[in-house]
């Protein structure tokens, strides 16, 4: 910084210019990291925002996005926050997009209500901005959403640990998300649901942030709490292999039944292991190919993408339960992510 002091006034100017035009590129990325691709200046400039950068399924949907970008020679620039959860770093990063002319936004909001507001100063100013994975609160707040249907992904897996349980009572664990995030109360009601169960019969409820560590420090609390546990609910695999790395310890693995929701290569595996009764599997590739195509379109055409569009589930078990329907590892293997 120093050589500075001898810069002549002009080019000091010229520097401070610079800065300000590389910082406002570099934001883009939360402090995550930040691409583009694309086929230049002249191309449709798309915006995508996930929730980190280090998630296998926040991985996938980017690929998904920079392969749909490239087919559709539109110019994708992509954000992440530091961590699940960082509202700030992604409004920043709405913010920088809009100032660098994106069409529209692909966005999976980290907080479903307090993103809202820049969400809205985006489309006043005539951003097309599309909600992948995670709903809004409410899910008005955007043109569109492309995403799982979390709710059917929670019955799924409900429907098929009752069947498995074959008449026996259940003593249920829920390994939760975090408070607020719409995904993870629609995954959580949506199992209760499939379950005939309300969360009277929950013998214990943990929040685990979808994290593995936090996913076993859970289940080993609700051992504690519960010893006599037989089915375990949990919002993603990461946390399902917490809860079965925790019931390992205890020599419990063999006879309490885990299910949950994602459908990632690992997971999947772990289905085919026998460390996950079953999953609901999720498609973040198509989530993302598809936004990139509604923000094309309307930069062509005008023409707005609007409402619900469920980009598909499927149940994954190598143990198959009558009345419920599913697709073997075979089939999970080759359609996972991550």
């Amino acid at each position: 910084m120093s050589r500075t002091t001898r810069l002549s006034s002009s080019l000091l100017r010229a520097a401070a210019v610079t800065g300000v035009a590389a910082l406002t590129l570099t934001a883009c990325g939360s402090g995550s990291g930040s691409g583009s691709s694309g086929s230049g200046s002249g191309s449709v400039k798309v915006g995508l925002i996930t929730k980190t950068d280090t998630n296998p399924f926040f991985v996938k949907m980017k690929e998904g996005a920079e392969k749909a970008a490239k087919e559709n020679g539109a110019e994708l620039s992509t954000a992440a926050g530091k961590f699940d959860g960082d509202n700030a770093g992604q409004v920043t990063a709405i913010e920088n997009m809009v100032a660098a002319g994106v069409k529209g936004i692909l966005i999976t909001p980290s907080d479903s209500k307090a993103i809202v507001p820049a969400i809205q100063k985006a489309r006043a100013k005539g951003v097309l901005v599309i909600a992948l994975d995670t709903p809004t609160e409410p899910q008005s707040a955007v043109d569109a959403l492309f995403a799982t249907d979390n709710l059917k992904a929670g019955e799924l897996i409900g429907e098929y640990a009752k069947a498995a349980m074959k008449g026996k009572t259940a003593k249920i664990a829920a390994l939760d998300l975090a408070p607020g995030v719409s995904v993870g109360v629609q995954r959580h009601d949506g199992f209760l649901k499939g379950f005939g169960a309300t969360d009277k019969d929950v013998v214990c409820a943990q929040d685990t942030g979808g994290d593995q560590a936090k996913g076993q420090t859970a289940m080993e609390n609700c051992l504690q709490k519960s010893p006599g546990i037989n089915v375990v609910y949990t919002i993603n695999e990461p946390a399902a292999l917490g809860a079965y790395t925790a019931l390992k310890a205890k020599g419990r693995e063999k006879d309490v039944l885990i299910v949950s929701v994602d459908g990632g290569c690992t997971g999947t595996q772990a289905v085919k292991d026998g460390k996950i009764a079953a999953t609901s599997q999720q498609y973040p590739l198509k989530m993302a190919a598809e936004g990139v195509k509604a923000v094309v379109t309307y930069a062509k055409d005008g023409k707005k993408a609007s409402g619900y569009t469920d980009t598909g589930v499927t149940l994954i078990t190598d143990k198959a339960q009558a009345g419920v329907t599913s697709k073997d590892t075979g089939y999970g293997l080759e359609n996972c992510w991550g």
